[in-house]
């Protein structure tokens, strides 16, 4: 089942889109959008994840700005979400994604998923807020790229990312070698399927990556 709730922040209300598995939740996860919102895009990851067992939850980050933004992978959506990002800031985005997390907790062990700048995002809730996360081609994790991990990491990138170059790509691997990181025959955005770099193969296997790290580190000692 899948549905729009309501999470009161720490700045304000805003909704979030939930999907919930048909089985006994595995574990709990809070999914970060790109700079486009929580889209048709955003919204069908969360529906997957909730049909591999996991509750899914995207707060809707430009709410504290304007409703039901849904922008377009084209010129136009790019420089409009550039700018909503901004407005935003990390710090309240972290805050959402805490309101998000601190709801579930009750019901799971809770990890974060973000996807372009909310893989950044994803980086930052496990440096400050010691959240197991999952970073898809998080272009902007650079400037804090120093900080400490506090919990399980994974990333994923694609080796022809023109906004990602591999220099700092291998710099991440370096800085934090204890975490999980994969690089796909494959562009920027290739997880998805609006994109013109969509690359289904690179999807898919880190797809199952991800569940494959989510099923372990959210596991509850019985």
């Amino acid at each position: 089942m899948s549905q729009w709730i309501s999470l009161d922040t720490p700045t304000g209300r805003i909704s979030a889109w939930r999907a919930d598995p048909p089985i006994p939740a595995k574990g709990a996860l809070v999914v970060v959008q790109e700079i486009f919102g929580v889209n048709g895009h955003i919204r069908h990851v969360c529906e997957r994840f909730a049909a591999h067992g996991f509750i899914a939850l995207a707060p809707a980050l430009f709410d504290h700005f304007e409703h039901d933004v849904e922008l377009g992978y084209d010129e136009a959506g790019v420089a409009r979400g550039r700018e909503l990002v901004e407005q935003l800031g990390f710090e309240r985005a972290l805050e959402d994604v805490h309101t998000a997390a601190r709801l579930l907790d009750s019901e799971a062990k809770v990890g974060v998923v973000g996807y372009c700048w909310g893989g950044t995002v994803a980086f930052l809730a496990n440096a400050r807020l010691s959240y197991p996360a999952v970073s898809y081609y998080g272009g902007r994790t650079m400037p804090f790229v120093h900080e400490q991990l506090d919990a399980p990491m994974m990333f994923h990138f694609g080796e022809n990312d023109p906004l990602i170059p591999a220099e700092d790509v291998a710099r991440i691997g370096e800085i934090h070698h204890e975490a999980e990181r994969f690089v796909y025959p494959a562009g920027h955005g290739f997880n998805c399927e609006q994109r013109a770099d969509y690359h289904e193969a690179s999807a898919q296997l880190a797809l199952e990556r991800t569940l494959t790290f989510f099923g372990r580190v959210l596991r509850r000692p019985l």
